[in-house]
């Protein structure tokens, strides 16, 4: 960094600069940076003085790039815009007039969407604010209001409310289930194309340990579909690629809407559960607060 103090005399430079090549002209950008043209001029020729070679070549009413400057711009251009965006996003994390959720793609997609509407009619000024991602994130470090964990509920840093068991039964394409005409019995599954969801950080339950849970000696089969998303396994299954975990809390309208066809009966319930979940550390907005009480008060079983 001492290097690139040396070189470029000024950070300011390099923001003059870049308006500079980006209009052409060292009096546009003065314009845009609300300062006296010649204060333009001088920020330049003390980048080009620093750096040993010209940027612009000079003309009557206009400023060219040459090769060398054209060469900085492109860099110096996708530097700003990274940086803007950082400025922007850490500038977020202070305000506190939106709700964010974070929960994986197959929450906010197939639990969250369908009620998306009804929470809208409820509270049209609260911002809400849906954020998927393939980890649990640290709700404090990133300033997210509200999240869905799986898990047993107990976490030192986040209270907790639970929103659906853990139940786990096998799903497919209406199509696909009838035309399985040997599945009699749980070890048949084994020769069925299975779908399997790996996702890259989140520890999931896979195909082996849900035979296992039913007594099926041997790994599940290692072929068929691989997903990194359960949204994906979703479209996949429904798109008759084969058998996928289905989560009850997620399938179950899917089953009902004639998209999947399932075997209840073949339920594994593992222990866990989904739990919505907020900071222990900082109070949740007025805003929060109403998100997380629709949202338990959307699930079965909630009081009226």
């Amino acid at each position: 960094m001492q290097e690139l103090w040396k070189l470029l005399a000024s950070p300011r430079h390099v923001i003059v600069f870049e308006a500079a090549a980006r209009h052409g002209s060292f009096t546009r950008a003065a314009e845009e940076l609300n300062v006296q043209q010649p204060a333009v001029s001088a920020a330049i020729r003390q980048l080009e003085a620093a750096l040993g070679v010209a940027l612009f070549t000079r003309r009557h009413r206009k400023v060219e790039l040459t090769a060398a400057g054209k060469r900085l711009h492109a860099d110096v251009a996708r530097a700003l815009e990274l940086l803007l965006l950082s400025a922007r996003s850490v500038r977020q994390l202070a305000r506190s007039d939106y709700v964010t959720l974070n929960a994986s793609s197959a929450f906010t997609y197939y639990w969250m969407m369908p009620r998306l509407a009804d929470f809208h009619a409820l509270h049209p000024e609260i911002d809400l604010r849906l954020q998927s991602s393939d980890r649990e994130p640290d709700i404090d470090a990133e300033n997210i209001s509200l999240a869905i964990r799986r898990g047993d509920g107990a976490w030192p840093d986040c209270h907790s409310a639970p929103v659906a068991e853990e139940e786990i039964y096998p799903v497919a394409a209406p199509h696909v289930m009838a035309a399985a005409v040997n599945l009699r019995g749980i070890p048949s599954l084994l020769h069925q194309r299975l779908i399997h969801l790996e996702e890259p950080i989140r520890e999931r339950p896979t195909w082996a340990q849900w035979f296992a849970h039913f007594g099926i000696a041997g790994a599940a089969p290692q072929g068929g579909l691989r997903l990194n998303d359960y949204a994906l396994v979703l479209q996949a299954a429904m798109a008759g690629e084969g058998f996928a975990f289905g989560w009850r809390h997620l399938t179950d309208p899917l089953v009902e809407r004639g998209l999947l066809a399932a075997r209840r009966d073949w339920c594994w319930r593992t222990g866990h559960g989904f739990h919505l979940v907020w900071s222990k550390n900082r109070p949740l907005s007025p805003a929060a607060e109403a998100v997380r009480d629709w949202m338990l008060a959307a699930l079965p079983g909630a009081p009226a």
